[in-house]
C-alpha cells in the first residue's frame, strides 16, 4: 500500500524549507526527521543511516581532492595554466578566449570543482580578456561554460558522490569516462569561440618566443603532474582513489611550498580554513543525504517514478530524453552535489532497465547538472563570475545561448552514443 501521506510529507516539507532558505542540510535532515516520527520509525535507525553515509572508504578521498584543489590553487598554479593556455593557442584570433577553455580543462584536472575553477582562473582571465576588448558578459560566458570541465575531467569531486550515491562505483571506471566527453566539451566551446572571434573580430592574443614558451611550460607541468599522481596511480593499480589523492596533496605541498614557494603561513590557514569549511558542508550534506534517499525507498518513490515515466514510454531514447529534461530543470533550481546524492538512487534503477550502464548514466548526469551550474536562478559558478566580471545575471545569461546550445549537444551525443564515454574504461578494462 502507497503511504501518499508520508511521500507528501517528505517532498513537501523539504521544499517548503527550501522555499523558506532554509539551508539545504537542515532542509534534508528536518524533512527526514518528520517523516521518520510520521512512519513510526526508531530514531536510532535514523542515526545508524546518518553514520553509514560517511562509512565509505573512498569517502575519505573527498577532503583529499578539496584541500590539493585548495593547495594548487593558493600556490599559483592557475596564473601559471593559464600563460600555458595562453602559449598554445593565445597567437590566434580570439586566442584568448580559447585559452580559457584551455586552461579550464587543464585546471580542472586539479581542482575538481567548477566553482573553483570559475574563482581562479576568472579571476586573471575576466580583467584580462575586458582589458583586450572583450565585452565583459562575453568574457563572463566563456569563463562559466568552460568551468564545467572542472566536473568532467578527473578528479571529479562529483563524480566520487555519485559512485557513493550508486552503491559504491569503481572510480577509476568514472575517472576514465569523463576525459572524451569532457575533451568533446572543450574542442566544442573552443569552436564556438573561434566562430564568435571571426563575427565580433575579436583581438589576437600574445606571441612567445620559443624559449620564454619552454620556460613557461616547464613551471605548468610541475603542478600538471598531480594529474599523473592521481589518474595513472589509479589506472594502473598502484593506488586507491583515496590513497592517491593523498599522495597528490603531499605532492602539491611540496611543489608549492619548494618549488613555486608561493605557499607561506597566512596561504596555509586559508587553504585549511576554505577546505574544512567546504568539508563540514559536504559532510553534513552526504549524512542527511543518506537519510533522506533511505526514506524515499522505504516509500517505494522510485518504484513509483519508474512506472510512471514506463507508462508514457518505455522506448529508450524517449527515458533517456526525459530524464535529461528532468535534469536540466532541476539543475537550475539545485545544487548539483544535493541532486546527484538524492537522484541517484532513484533514477539510476530506471535506466539500467532499458540497458544504460551505471558508469555511463554518471557522465550523463554530471555532464547535464554541470550545464545547471551555469545557468540561472542558482547556477553558483554563474553568479561568482558575474560577481567576478562585474556584469549582470541578466545581460550574461542573455549572450550565452551559443555556449548553452554547445553544452546540449554534447550532451545529447554523450547520451545517445554511450561509447564517448565507455571506450576508455573497457580500453583499461
Amino acid at each position: 500500500m502507497i503511504d501518499w501521506i508520508g511521500i507528501s510529507l517528505l517532498l513537501g516539507s523539504f521544499f517548503a524549507l527550501l522555499l523558506l532558505r532554509i539551508p539545504i542540510a537542515f532542509a534534508l535532515g528536518i524533512s527526514s526527521l518528520v517523516t521518520a516520527l510520521h512512519l513510526d520509525l526508531p530514531l536510532l535507525l535514523v542515526g545508524q543511516r546518518m553514520v553509514n553515509g560517511l562509512n565509505n572508504f573512498t569517502f575519505l578521498a573527498v577532503p583529499f581532492f578539496i584541500l590539493v584543489g585548495n593547495i594548487m590553487t593558493e600556490g599559483g598554479i592557475s596564473d601559471r595554466l593559464v600563460k600555458f593556455a595562453d602559449v598554445l593557442v593565445g597567437r590566434f584570433r580570439g586566442g584568448l578566449a580559447q585559452g580559457n577553455v584551455v586552461a579550464s580543462t587543464l585546471f580542472g584536472g586539479i581542482s575538481g570543482s567548477s566553482v573553483a575553477d570559475v574563482a581562479s582562473i576568472g579571476s586573471f582571465l575576466i580583467p584580462a580578456m575586458k582589458k583586450r576588448g572583450y565585452p565583459a558578459s562575453y568574457a563572463v560566458g566563456v569563463t562559466v561554460t568552460s568551468s564545467v570541465q572542472g566536473v568532467m575531467i578527473p578528479p571529479s569531486q562529483n563524480m566520487i558522490y555519485y559512485a557513493l550515491a550508486a552503491g559504491g562505483l569503481p572510480i577509476s571506471k568514472l575517472f576514465l569516462a569523463g576525459y572524451v566527453p569532457g575533451l568533446i566539451l572543450a574542442s566544442t566551446l573552443m569552436f564556438i569561440c573561434w566562430v564568435m572571434a571571426i563575427k565580433q573580430n575579436h583581438p589576437t592574443g600574445q606571441s612567445y618566443s620559443f624559449k620564454e614558451s619552454i620556460a613557461i611550460l616547464g613551471e605548468a607541468s610541475i603542478g600538471l603532474f598531480t594529474v599523473v599522481i592521481i589518474i595513472g596511480g589509479i589506472v594502473a593499480g598502484i593506488f586507491t582513489a583515496t590513497e592517491s589523492a593523498a599522495v597528490a596533496t603531499v605532492y602539491a605541498l611540496i611543489v608549492t611550498i619548494f618549488i613555486y614557494k608561493s605557499f607561506n603561513k597566512a596561504a596555509f590557514g586559508r587553504v585549511m580554513k576554505g577546505s574544512l569549511t567546504t568539508l563540514s558542508m559536504v559532510i553534513a550534506i552526504i549524512m542527511t543525504s543518506s537519510v533522506f534517499g533511505f526514506l524515499l525507498s522505504f516509500l517505494n518513490i522510485p518504484t513509483l517514478l519508474a512506472e510512471g515515466i514506463f507508462a508514457l514510454t518505455s522506448e529508450p531514447v524517449y527515458v533517456l530524453l526525459s530524464i535529461n529534461l528532468l535534469l536540466l530543470i532541476l539543475g537550475m533550481l539545485m545544487d548539483m552535489g544535493i541532486l546527484i546524492l538524492l537522484l541517484t538512487p532513484i533514477l539510476l534503477p530506471i535506466v539500467m532497465k532499458i540497458g544504460v550502464d551505471p558508469v555511463h548514466f554518471g557522465i550523463i548526469m554530471v555532464l547535464n547538472l554541470g550545464i545547471g551550474l551555469c545557468t540561472p536562478p542558482v547556477g553558483t559558478s554563474l553568479l561568482v563570475g558575474c560577481g567576478i566580471g562585474n556584469v549582470s545575471l541578466e545581460k550574461v545569461t542573455k549572450d550565452l545561448w551559443p555556449f548553452y546550445l554547445a553544452m546540449v549537444v554534447v550532451l545529447m551525443l554523450v547520451t545517445y552514443y554511450p561509447d564517448l564515454s565507455m571506450s576508455l574504461p573497457r580500453y583499461f578494462e
